[in-house]
């Protein structure tokens, strides 16, 4: 009889031992929401909140343009719940991984069809057309489709509403005993975004009309979205410098007073813009695209908004 309940405790307790290993696998600790750029994370953070960890692949001061994978970022990709990322054109150095994904199991914004039509043209640049011309054809290809569009989506308020609800629809299909939390989720992050487009409104609307230079073309969909006024940006990719000919042309324009600002960013404190602006009387201000310093979380896209808002105005703002 003892020997029996010695038994059926032992098979007890292979099951549990099981259950933990086997059972936990779908559970596993290290699955969640990952996304390319902290932007992105800011909003799938929003929408999985509560929910899922989301994980953000490029580190902080590192460049979506020149980053490339580790071993453990691919791993991370696999084993992801969801993938959202811009897209090819974007984060290249991703595609590969990207692509073995499933569709499912991922959200590719510049894809998604509520975003299509928001798009904008993408600005042509002398220098890299110039870079570009003496590649094979396939490197030409990859400019071209780096041309077409303005990649820089998360800079729209309107792509990033999208985005939320492409996030969040996914991830009720994966995790449908989430429902209400995500719904719930969703409907804080689009109040949220309401309020915080409104008061960025606010604080722009009056610098309407001043003229400024931004280092790199990244800032089209937000300058549209709250009506700004920028001359002209020194470089489409911040990896290549601008020309001699670019500069003068800059320079020429700060002289006349036509700029109130230069802005930098923060991975990259070019010399080229201190030296440009040196002599003259325009102030340099520096905008941070990527949010660096934003922790991910509820609050964390309203945040990126605002905190653009402020580097813009305290430059702008000066008399």
């Amino acid at each position: 009889m003892n020997s029996r309940i010695m038994l059926h405790k032992n098979t007890l307790l292979f099951a549990t031992i099981s259950v933990a290993l086997w059972g936990g696998a779908a559970q596993r600790a290290d699955a969640a929401v990952v996304t390319s750029l902290k932007p992105v994370g800011f909003i799938a953070s929003a929408i999985a909140d509560g929910v899922t960890d989301t994980q953000v692949l490029l580190p902080d001061g590192a460049s979506e343009h020149d980053y490339s994978l580790r071993p453990s970022d691919v791993k991370r990709l696999q084993d992801a719940d969801l993938v959202v990322w811009i897209g090819p054109e974007m984060e290249a150095f991703m595609a590969k991984p990207a692509a073995r994904v499933a569709e499912q199991k991922k959200v590719t914004i510049a894809e998604l069809a509520a975003v299509k039509p928001l798009l904008m043209k993408g600005a042509d640049n002398d220098e890299e057309e110039h870079e570009h011309h003496h590649h094979d054809d396939e490197k030409g290809d990859d400019h071209h489709h780096h041309g077409d569009y303005n990649m820089h989506l998360w800079l729209s308020p309107e792509i990033a509403r999208a985005t939320a609800v492409a996030i969040h629809g996914k991830l009720v299909e994966l995790m449908p005993q989430n429902r209400d939390k995500l719904n719930a989720n969703l409907k804080t992050f689009e109040a949220n975004l309401a309020a915080t487009d409104k008061q960025v409104a606010a604080t722009l609307s009056p610098l309407k009309g001043k003229g400024y230079f931004v280092f790199h073309d990244a800032y089209g969909y937000y300058e549209k979205h709250y009506g700004l006024t920028p001359l002209g940006h020194f470089t489409v990719n911040p990896e290549i410098q601008p020309g001699a000919q670019r500069l003068h042309e800059i320079r020429t324009q700060l002289v006349e007073q036509k700029a109130t600002c230069v802005f930098a960013e923060p991975q990259f404190r070019p010399a080229v813009v201190e030296a440009v602006a040196r002599g003259t009387s325009v102030r340099m201000g520096t905008l941070d695209p990527l949010g660096t310093s934003i922790k991910l979380g509820k609050e964390s896209y309203a945040q990126f908004l605002t905190q653009l808002s402020d580097q813009y105005a305290s430059c702008l703002k000066g008399e």
